[in-house]
């Protein structure tokens, strides 16, 4: 709970004397070290006014001195019911309080953030996945911890945001919690969707962070190429756990499915399709849009193999573990690269399908994005990379003069 003591002093202003010879009173509220000053619309004369008790010495301005003991009154009834709500808020906060006046860009920022996960974890399961809600969490601890280190607070108010606020932000993240550019944006972006849902519920009139621009990256895709592929499907190994992780691998990299849906599917989501052959239909958990992905022969092949696990189309297999084998796959093979579950997806848009002039909005259906802009930002490249190919294979075609 909040403690910190509120000054409360009239001040005469002895500078605006009306044709009467009196002087306004203003009201000096100080909180926190701030002040906040405003009219009271009491006049008395200054050879009356005694600052130093704070009231009028001639009888006839009784009524005065009852007024300013009730301005006093009210400023403190209003200081300690924002003390007992237990929420931050300064003296522009007391001020408002005490005329009445809507108070909500005043609310605090991690105090909001916590309500607003608090209304998002009953969607899980729903509209969200629990992975998605513990990443939100998760810089919301990120932003409390900032606010401790930058401003020695638990919180800071919503009217307060400003857009030098994310910029410290992404300052702290970077050199304080050694954050790369692209999980410092992800940190961020994580930040301002409740700041833009506080704008929708007219906590904020604007959002204050609308000229911000993240930091660049640079994407870079890591897939196998086809040589590659081909040299890891070829490769029988001894071991049950690696020739079992292999097969796991190269079925992402005939379906584009990430690890949660590979480890989802379901021989029911094997249906039919319109042309007669089979089809992965599922929703993507992570953009919850429905994928609907050609059954290859290659990953047919791998599906008949473990076709005696029970609901699941595929064994069960820990995404840590199947990493960490992966790793052990690599160098037996003799891939140097760092081969993780996801370069499978990776492969599967690159070297199976746009390698093959598959079109990237085909390519952006097939991998469930939620854009077709997320998938130039991360394939653009790939396909100049083939662009290039083709140009040299026409060089040498073409006669030197």
């Amino acid at each position: 709970m909040y403690q910190q003591r509120l000054m409360i002093r009239f001040v005469i202003i002895k500078a605006k004397k009306n044709s009467k010879g009196l002087c306004p009173l203003s009201c000096r509220l100080t909180f926190q070290k701030t002040r906040k000053v405003f009219s009271t619309g009491l006049f008395v004369s200054p050879k009356d006014w005694d600052a130093k008790k704070q009231i009028v010495h001639q009888k006839t301005n009784v009524d005065i001195n009852a007024q300013l003991e009730l301005i006093s009154s009210e400023l403190r009834k209003a200081h300690l019911s924002l003390q007992l709500n237990n929420e931050p808020y300064n003296v522009e906060t007391i001020y408002k309080k005490y005329k009445g006046e809507p108070t909500s860009q005043n609310i605090g920022t991690v105090l909001y953030i916590k309500g607003f996960l608090a209304k998002q974890k009953k969607l899980i399961g729903k509209d969200l996945e629990l992975g998605t809600w513990k990443k939100y969490n998760y810089s919301c601890k990120q932003l409390e911890s900032f606010i401790k280190w930058k401003f020695q607070k638990r919180d800071i108010l919503l009217g307060e945001l400003k857009l030098q606020f994310l910029a410290d932000f992404e300052f702290y993240l970077k050199t304080e919690m050694e954050q790369a550019q692209v999980t410092v944006n992800k940190t961020i972006q994580r930040f301002r969707k409740p700041i833009r849902e506080a704008c929708n519920e007219d906590y904020l009139e604007k959002d204050p962070f609308v000229l911000f621009k993240p930091g660049k990256v640079r994407k870079k895709v890591v897939f196998l190429s086809v040589e590659e592929l081909k040299i890891l499907e070829d490769f029988n190994f001894i071991q049950p756990r690696l020739e079992l992780v292999k097969d796991l691998f190269v079925f992402c990299c005939y379906t584009g499915l990430a690890y949660n849906e590979m480890s989802s599917l379901k021989k029911d989501h094997i249906v039919k399709g319109f042309d007669n052959n089979e089809w992965i239909q599922m929703t993507r958990k992570k953009t919850n849009k429905l994928i609907s992905v050609p059954l290859l022969p290659k990953a047919k092949a791998i599906l008949d193999k473990y076709h005696d696990t029970r609901d699941y189309a595929l064994p069960k297999f820990s995404n840590q573990k199947i990493n960490s084998y992966l790793k052990e796959i690599g160098a037996i093979v003799g891939i140097d690269k760092n081969i993780t579950h996801h370069v499978a997806r990776k492969t599967f848009a690159s070297t199976v399908l746009l390698y093959n002039d598959v079109p990237m909005e085909i390519v952006s259906e097939l991998l469930g994005h939620s854009s077709m802009k997320i998938t130039q930002e991360y394939y653009g490249k790939v396909v100049q990379r083939k662009v290039g190919k083709e140009m040299e294979r026409l060089k040498s075609k073409l006669p030197l003069k």
